[in-house]
């Protein structure tokens, strides 16, 4: 059987992003010739959409409102210093003597209505100048700005998973606070040890702070715990924290227990007893057993439910001596926890805590392990300012997942930012941010260009055009269209 086909296929063959017609070839050799020229040209041509998110939060605003400033006064004043530490940071530099590539950029010039940024000194001595009081500061801006985003990206979760972990920060010099503490790659050097709070439904950062190279004190922890809630948004009526067992002490579970939030932490010291007749098997096809008890550990004034997972050990080839003690037969998981339910529910639910090791590498690749100043509290500042940056990118990505959805009902969403809310933030730089731009003048009104030939092109439109709609519209916190914000502040 024959069949007709449609021999006119140029519509269907157009590249995504061509206005029409075949792009000439270039043929380049060695003997291609080469000038200069006076345009401006930018490789950072994703910061527009970075600036136009900025004005969407009104950040400025937020930031006036909630910054506690220093007593040194800047000549580009404290919210352009600021802004311009978290956007070397947002590019990917995270050193301060980085600002030396970016000085001329003409995007980054134009945000700042400068002909050049200052030296890179300029912004040390800025941060030489910063101390506890900023870095408090910072966390309550991040508050304001979570809150906006969440209504902005129409994000209500009801109930949230807080996962705790710390790391260690290798220290090389004589900065201040360093100590000789549990630190696996570096054994016997000091280091510090920050410790983090991240939510695992926007994998966001939501608080911390930087420490010495210590172990954290249950008295330390139960002291952030008490803060956790003033700074989740408003819509969040549940907590459930999840940590392993060096957050266990009496003082963190009873700050726990005092604030309402759920948790689940692993053993450390507590040697509860599980009645034998107890252990079941969930599933027939493996060998895990699972147990749960009450239990008061000694200077506990209450018992708290103990839930614990067993499983049989790998016995090497011609062992013929058998273990002396049941408990040597098998290898056992121990939490302490406030949730009901089978003891294999919880610990599965414990089990999704592993994705927080991820987010705590991928936020020392971000500038956490870059140590600016040997006083620690300019370090203890400039460690919320990285965290600052790093939630800027996981914002970014929240909203650029909006405007697929958008253009998919349009049909109009691109290829390029399929996945974005999964990638790292090196992949969506390279998808959002390293976009070759020009900037051009004319009629006294500046334009951003971008190339049509360029695949990600299409993705970078989609989302300026989405944000471009968000600042125009009423925002959700001044309409109280959405749940009642935690942090009131008069932005208009």
């Amino acid at each position: 059987m024959v069949k007709d086909k449609n021999k006119d296929i140029t519509e269907r063959c157009t590249s995504k992003g061509d206005s029409g017609g075949n792009p000439e070839v270039s043929k380049i050799s060695a003997s291609t010739h080469y000038k200069t020229c006076r345009e401006h040209l930018s490789p950072f041509g994703g910061l527009l959409a970075l600036i136009k998110f900025l004005d969407v939060i009104e950040f400025e605003a937020v930031f006036e409102g909630s910054y506690h400033k220093p007593e040194r006064e800047p000549k580009l004043g404290h919210y352009r210093m600021v802004v311009g530490i978290v956007l070397l940071l947002f590019i990917g530099f995270n050193r301060l003597w980085h600002f030396s590539y970016i000085r001329f950029d003409s995007v980054v010039s134009g945000f700042f209505r400068v002909e050049c940024l200052p030296v890179a000194s300029t912004f040390w001595r800025y941060v030489d100048s910063l101390g506890i009081n900023q870095s408090q500061s910072v966390l309550r801006v991040m508050g304001v700005v979570r809150e906006r985003v969440w209504q902005l990206g129409g994000i209500s979760h009801k109930r949230i998973h807080v996962d705790v972990d710390t790391t260690v920060e290798t220290l090389y010099g004589g900065q201040q606070g360093g100590r000789k503490g549990h630190n696996t790659a570096h054994r016997g050097k000091k280091g510090y040890r920050p410790m983090l709070f991240f939510i695992q439904e926007t994998r966001e950062y939501l608080v911390g702070k930087l420490r010495s190279g210590e172990t954290v004190s249950g008295k330390e922890c139960a002291a952030f715990i008490e803060t956790i809630q003033r700074y989740v948004p408003g819509g969040v009526k549940q907590i459930e924290l999840r940590a392993d067992g060096e957050f266990l002490s009496w003082e963190a579970v009873k700050a726990l227990l005092k604030e309402g939030i759920a948790f689940i932490i692993g053993n450390k010291a507590c040697k509860p007893v599980f009645a034998v007749a107890g252990w079941y098997r969930p599933w027939k096809r493996e060998q895990a057993e699972y147990n749960s008890c009450m239990y008061q550990p000694m200077g506990w004034e209450v018992a708290c439910s103990f839930v614990v997972m067993r499983i049989p050990r790998q016995q090497a080839g011609g062992y013929e001596q058998l273990p002396l003690f049941e408990d040597d037969w098998y290898t056992y998981r121990i939490f302490c926890t406030s949730l009901t339910g089978k003891a294999h529910e919880v610990i599965a639910a414990y089990d999704k805590r592993a994705d927080v090791e991820n987010l705590v590498e991928e936020a020392k690749r971000e500038g956490l392990v870059a140590i600016p100043s040997a006083k620690f509290k300019n370090n203890y500042a400039y460690f919320q300012l990285v965290m600052l940056a790093y939630n800027r990118w996981r914002y970014m990505k929240i909203l650029a997942q909006e405007s697929i959805t958008e253009g998919t009902q349009r049909r109009t969403a691109p290829e390029g930012l399929a996945g974005i809310m999964d990638n790292t933030i090196r992949i969506a730089r390279l998808k959002l941010l390293f976009i070759a731009a020009k900037v051009a003048s004319h009629a006294n009104s500046v334009m951003v260009k971008y190339s049509v030939h360029d695949a990600r092109t299409a993705g970078l439109m989609l989302v300026l055009n989405f944000l471009d709609k968000l600042r125009s519209k009423m925002r959700p916190w001044v309409s109280g269209s959405l749940w009642p914000c935690r942090f009131a502040l008069n932005t208009q």
